[in-house]
């Protein structure tokens, strides 16, 4: 199984220390090996009990913590009661699981001074994002990336997907074809959570519907909007519209076109922490350059955005 990042960084370095998130089921496992495979030594195993499967959960701790250390690896393992934390917090089931490890990997990345962490999310994977985030509005077919930085429990992390071109199917037959043993999780065939509801039913039926495997056309989709992306950065960055402030310049942005208007807001509100950015978010984002709009808007999660003085920025309520 040729995956290019993992033989690109096992020649540049085996002795380069990473993290891997790994919770015992297919796609992680697959990634541990191979690693191992590809001569990495330096391999922090990170596994987080959700606590949501009772002795399943636990089994799967055993399991994950069992084959690190076989395979010569340190292993990290964190629990947590995410119901608990979901009835505190009012948070979906997904949120809360993913706040909950990036929490616990940028712990670890502390712990063990690595900034670093591959994630095994394969194509399958990405075929579901691509189909959610146009579901909620998203700018083109975006999907993952297969690096990209994230701030983890107040870490800046380097997150890598290595497995983001390779099918499920394929990380099945590799593991298969040498004996190894992973985890099957017995909740991700329930159709109960979103992204269960995407991969039972709505990937089959569209599947049914074109008559063809429509994951490798929306992966293809998600690269080429990745690409595009690329260019519309590229242009952003070139837009000189930050004052030495940070804020927007109101009279330079009126001047271009709206692609890059939208463009200039989503990165401006991804560098104040926004992560919920869609098409109708960044539009309203763009009356505020019209005087006779509103002065100011509300943004997700709280704060807002004020026009004043021929100037736009972000403030607390």
């Amino acid at each position: 199984m040729k995956v290019p990042w993992i033989e690109e960084a096992s020649k540049a370095s085996k002795e380069t220390k990473v993290l891997v998130g790994v919770s015992g089921g297919l796609d992680s496992m697959a990634l541990l090996h191979l690693l191992c495979e590809s001569g990495f030594r330096k391999v922090i195993v990170c596994h987080l009990n959700h606590g949501l499967r009772g002795r399943d959960s636990g089994g799967d701790a055993r399991f994950v913590k069992r084959a690190g250390e076989v395979l010569g690896f340190e292993v990290e393992a964190g629990k947590i009661d995410l119901l608990k934390r979901i009835e505190e917090t009012g948070e979906s089931l997904e949120t809360a699981g993913r706040k909950a490890r990036h929490q616990f990997f940028g712990s670890c990345g502390r712990e063990h001074r690595c900034s670093r962490i591959l994630l095994a999310h394969h194509a399958d994977d990405q075929a579901e994002t691509v189909l959610w985030n146009l579901m909620r509005g998203s700018l083109g077919c975006r999907g993952m990336r297969e690096t990209t930085q994230l701030a983890m429990d107040g870490k800046a992390m380097r997150v890598v997907r290595p497995f983001l071109g390779t099918r499920k199917s394929e990380l099945a037959d590799w593991m298969e074809e040498r004996g190894l043993r992973w985890r099957e999780d017995a909740s991700n065939a329930v159709s109960d959570v979103v992204r269960n509801c995407l991969r039972n039913e709505a990937l089959p039926l569209l599947a049914e519907i074109s008559k063809r495997d429509v994951i490798p056309n929306l992966v293809r989709a998600a690269e080429t909007d990745e690409e595009w992306r690329g260019l519309l950065d590229w242009a952003v960055a070139g837009a000189d519209v930050i004052d030495p402030q940070g804020r927007l310049h109101t009279a330079a942005m009126r001047k271009l076109p709206d692609v890059l208007k939208r463009g200039v807001f989503a990165e401006y509100l991804r560098g104040i922490g926004i992560s919920k950015i869609d098409r109708n978010l960044l539009d309203r984002c763009a009356g505020l350059l019209d005087i006779g709009n509103a002065a100011s808007l509300n943004l997700p999660g709280g704060g807002r955005l004020r026009r004043r003085s021929g100037r736009i920025f972000s403030e607390q309520f």
